[in-house]
C-alpha cells in the first residue's frame, strides 16, 4: 500500500477518535449543567454511539501508524511512538474505567427519571465525582499529547 494511503488511515483514524472524543466529553459536560435525572439520562445515552467511533478511530490509528512507520523505516522504539503506546494505553485502561462509572451514572438517570423525573443529590454527585473528572481530564491530557506528538514528532 503507498505511504500517502498509510498516511491518510492513519489520519482518518486520528480525526475519528480525536471527534468522537469531543463529541462525548461535550455531551457529558452538558449532563453535568442539568438538574433533572430524564435531560441527564439523554446526553449521557447520547454518547453511547460516540464510544464505537473512538474505538474503531484507535485501531486505524494504531495498525496504520504500525504500518506506516515500518514503511517509513521508522523503528516503534522510537520515542515519540513509545510514548504515544503509552499515551493509547492510559487511554485505554481509564477510558475503559472512566466510561463504566459514567455507565452506572447514566442508569441512575434513567431510573430516578422514570421514578419522577425529580432532581437528586446521589445523581449530583456522580457527576460531579472528583475522580471520575480527573480521569477524564486525563484522557483529554493524553489525547491532546498524543496529536502533539504525531505532529511534531520530538
Amino acid at each position: 500500500m503507498a505511504v500517502d494511503w498509510l498516511l491518510f488511515l492513519h489520519l482518518a483514524g486520528a480525526f475519528l477518535y480525536v471527534a468522537g472524543g469531543v463529541a462525548a466529553a461535550t455531551l457529558r459536560t452538558s449532563a453535568m449543567r442539568r438538574e433533572r435525572p430524564s435531560e441527564i439520562a439523554l446526553l449521557l445515552r447520547a454518547v453511547r454511539p460516540f464510544i464505537p467511533l473512538i474505538g474503531i478511530g484507535l485501531l486505524l490509528v494504531v495498525v496504520f501508524g504500525i504500518w506506516l512507520a515500518d514503511r517509513l523505516a521508522i523503528g516503534l522504539g522510537t520515542g515519540w511512538i513509545s510514548a504515544t503506546f503509552a499515551l493509547l494505553g492510559w487511554v485505554v485502561v481509564v477510558g475503559a474505567v472512566a466510561g463504566r462509572q459514567d455507565r452506572h451514572t447514566r442508569e441512575l438517570a434513567e431510573r430516578l427519571a422514570a421514578e419522577g423525573d425529580a432532581p437528586s443529590a446521589e445523581l449530583e454527585r456522580r457527576l460531579h465525582d472528583p475522580l471520575n473528572l480527573a480521569l477524564n481530564a486525563s484522557l483529554l491530557a493524553a489525547t491532546i499529547a498524543i496529536v502533539a506528538l504525531m505532529v511534531w514528532k520530538p
